[in-house]
């Protein structure tokens, strides 16, 4: 099985620059680490990927809380991610309540959850935890790149891949939302020293090219340490179960090693 873990950037301006695809297919090594496409040449290459056994893994959200998908009126993953191709960016340029982050729109007060279950219920590593996706701008947003990808995951879906844990137990190839921090663990990553220690350490038969690489760039580094977790993890990843609750079924999952240990 092959695995490919995409580091996606919400940012059209630096997309070149920030989003990385890693692959690998054993573990402790990668078959590739590389930028220098934009959202729809990253889109357009990974739907015209013919195999199968495949998994791949992006870093943003899937979904929002169940409350906000309800207000939409869908009642499912491709009901709310076709609805988010049609809205998407009228919220991102309008950034109105529950949305905030840009220049004079703070964090409204919100009485429903900004959080989903699995954000919840994700280990913190070093007490940095999953953002909220209504947070599109300002430091650490995952709104803007969560919103922006979506469609992608729709394409995905009409082409018969499984989008995992929304769209039943079969489809290929298998889509899962990742959150990096939970496999890179508590490395000060925006520090190339640190980095080049934890791929020395973890990693001693990877490449000089991809250490070099990964160790450059933070956003190739959460790419490439994600694919080579995931890599040591295909049993789990060709496994994943069909979801019994209905509302993680909207909500979804963040996948990493010990997912099934979540109290969600």
């Amino acid at each position: 099985m092959r695995v490919i873990a995409v580091d996606w950037s919400g940012d059209a301006r630096n997309a070149r620059r920030r989003i990385w695809l890693a692959e690998a297919s054993h573990p402790g090594t990668l078959n590739r680490l590389e930028a220098g496409r934009d959202r729809a040449e990253i889109a357009d290459y990974l739907l015209a990927l013919s195999s199968g056994d495949l998994v791949i893994g992006f870093d943003f959200a899937y979904s929002f809380p169940t409350w906000f998908i309800d207000s939409l009126g869908v009642a499912s993953g491709p009901e709310l991610w076709a609805h988010v191709a049609a809205r998407g960016e009228s919220w991102l340029a309008g950034c109105q309540p529950p949305f905030w982050g840009h220049p004079g729109r703070p964090r409204p007060p919100l009485v429903q959850p900004a959080l989903r279950r699995t954000d919840l219920a994700v280990p913190r590593t070093a007490g940095v935890a999953p953002k909220s996706i209504f947070q599109i701008g300002g430091a650490g947003a995952v709104g803007t790149g969560s919103i922006r990808g979506m469609p992608l995951l729709l394409a995905f879906h009409a082409r018969g891949a499984r989008v995992w844990p929304y769209c039943g137990d079969a489809g290929l190839p298998t889509l899962v939302e990742i959150y990096p921090r939970l496999m890179t663990g508590a490395v000060h990553k925006s520090n190339p020293m640190a980095r080049a220690e934890l791929l020395a350490l973890r990693y001693p038969e990877l490449s000089a090219e991809h250490r070099e690489l990964a160790t450059r760039s933070e956003d190739a580094f959460d790419a490439a340490v994600s694919a080579l977790v995931m890599v040591e993890h295909v049993d789990d990843l060709a496994a994943l179960p069909a979801e019994a609750d209905a509302a993680l079924r909207l909500e979804g999952r963040i996948w990493h090693p010990r997912w099934r240990a979540d109290r969600i």
